[in-house]
């Protein structure tokens, strides 16, 4: 049954910053390809990954493939910092911003392209969204727009009818993306300060939290795991398989 289609497909080449939209990936047996694939560790945590948790700033700095995707390796990572300066990740002025800026020691860290093992990503492969859902929230909450960024979705599902939170009756099904994908739905993705935290300028807010807490019982999104790997494309139809 056709529910709607692929509005938008997000990767975080670097864990907990701003992630990247893209046109097409392939999804591999871990989610997006090189989804958390680098991040940073917290070396006062003793090797903790460094998050928004812990440095809401790092919402602003955007990271990015440059060059075509490769099981080989990955293409370089690029960071645009908040001011707009374009470096590589491991650059060493830019591992000394976020030490000062954090007051943490921070080391790096980095997985091949046919692996990324389950802590960077955090609970599960893939997180999706609806724009039902995004909309019924931003009414929940009455405050202002808000962004999907604050929620990290790895897909943002588009749907045919607009019932919000329908995907949370999805769970222990199986969807089927395109010509080849196929996830199942495992669980409700339970919400952390991190939504808190504006996209734009890292300023925290935590009614949106409260609200999800209240009105959501602290859900929002879904996670899936992946079934059958391939390529996914923005536009992708979307169809539930059982």
């Amino acid at each position: 049954m056709l529910v709607g289609q692929i509005e938008e497909i997000v990767r975080h080449p670097v864990k907990s910053f701003r992630g990247e939209s893209v046109d097409q990936t392939k999804i591999m047996e871990y989610g997006l390809y090189g989804d958390r694939s680098h991040a940073y560790l917290d070396d006062t945590k003793k090797g903790n990954f460094l998050t928004i948790t812990h440095f809401p700033e790092m919402v602003r700095y955007k990271a990015e493939f440059i060059g075509e995707e490769s099981m080989d390796k990955y293409p370089e990572v690029n960071v645009t910092t908040p001011e707009g300066k374009v470096v590589d990740w491991k650059d060493p002025e830019l591992i000394e911003e976020i030490e000062n800026k954090s007051n943490r020691k921070i080391s790096t860290i980095d997985y091949s392209p046919s692996h990324v093992p389950i802590g960077p990503i955090a609970v599960e492969h893939i997180l999706l969204a609806t724009d039902a859902s995004l909309d019924q929230l931003k009414e929940l909450w009455g405050k202002e727009e808000v962004d999907s960024r604050r929620f990290r979705p790895n897909l943002f599902i588009s749907l045919q009818e607009k019932v919000p939170f329908i995907e949370e009756e999805w769970i222990g099904r199986r969807i089927k993306i395109g010509a080849d994908v196929e996830l199942e739905f495992v669980g409700h993705c339970k919400r952390c300060m991190i939504i808190t935290v504006n996209p734009d300028n890292a300023e925290r807010d935590s009614s949106l939290h409260k609200t999800v807490i209240q009105e959501r019982n602290n859900n929002f999104g879904v996670y899936a795991s992946v079934i059958k790997t391939g390529d996914i494309h923005v536009g992708d139809e979307v169809h539930i398989l059982n």
